[in-house]
């Protein structure tokens, strides 16, 4: 019988409630910030990122997943008897994270030429951040209880990731200048006249799909263009910061949707560095 077992990365920002009952294993991401090394999800919250990123003046900056975690994790499904470890990574545009994990289950390999028929490493690039590939994450050890086989996840996983959107409205933007997500120049006239940009990835890469003055108008417009593009039927979840007003006009207007939200919850460390904590966001398949 196969055993499969599922794996991520601190970035894919997955509610600790679900890796436990779903048994998922994540990797953090390294932060740093003024001299320090951070874990990501471990050693720093969110909430505790937030309060950084409010009296910073540079921003930390994260790091890919170590090796050595890599080859932990590798170690340690082999020894539990694994047949199968579906491992799906942030975005390969925008961390080396994809790469050291390849890069890492070849020397496993290399120390174990016993277990290459026997153990198989799939590890994915998702393309995408955040919730982005934590839901199909999700969905795939819900999949694994269920008794899915491996072609039939890996499939699912690919099919949700390559129609991901993962949207998002920074309602200051302080980190998203900072970061390079916006010029200062388009960040200074957005905050003067109360422009709220509609920011996604495509392709890996951010871009601005709309904006909106004011923030009431840009909820209405991020739930809208959810409204709108959303696969009927498949799961979302919010993803918010600190400001708790906005999140709960989020949270009302998705009662426009056809079913409420799988989840919201806490922007990441290593996403919200690029966002800032005053954020608010809709992640579902289109």
């Amino acid at each position: 019988m196969p055993n499969i077992r599922i794996s991520t990365d601190s970035t894919a920002d997955i509610p600790q409630r679900y890796c436990d009952e779903l048994g998922i294993s994540v990797l953090p991401l390294t932060l740093l910030y003024e001299g320090k090394e951070y874990r990501d999800g471990i050693d720093l919250t969110p909430q505790q990122m937030y309060q950084i990123l409010t009296e910073c003046t540079t921003l930390p900056v994260s790091a890919q997943v170590a090796s050595h975690l890599y080859t932990e994790l590798f170690e340690r499904m082999w020894r539990e008897g694994c047949t199968d470890l579906i491992h799906v990574s942030i975005n390969a545009k925008g961390s080396g994270t994809y790469q050291a994990g390849c890069i890492s289950r070849d020397l496993f390999y290399e120390d174990h030429p016993e277990a290459k028929d026997a153990f198989h490493i799939h590890i994915m690039d998702s393309g995408t951040y955040s919730m982005g590939y934590g839901i199909p994450v999700i969905e795939a050890a819900q999949m694994v209880r269920k008794g899915a086989g491996v072609v039939e996840i890996v499939g699912h996983i690919r099919d949700w990731v390559d129609h991901a959107r993962p949207l998002f409205v920074p309602m200051d933007l302080k980190c998203v200048k900072k970061s390079g997500r916006i010029s200062p120049a388009a960040a200074f006239l957005g905050d003067a006249i109360g422009l709220k940009p509609l920011i996604t990835f495509e392709d890996g890469e951010p871009k601005i799909i709309g904006k909106a003055r004011g923030e009431q108008k840009a909820v209405a417009a991020l739930v809208e263009t959810c409204l709108r593009e959303r696969k009927p039927g498949s799961n979302y979840a919010i993803v918010h910061g600190a400001n708790d007003a906005i999140f709960r006009e989020v949270q009302a207007a998705c009662a426009k949707m056809d079913q409420p939200p799988m989840t919201d919850y806490f922007v990441g460390c290593v996403i919200g560095i690029n966002t800032g904590p005053n954020m608010v966001g809709l992640i579902y398949r289109r």
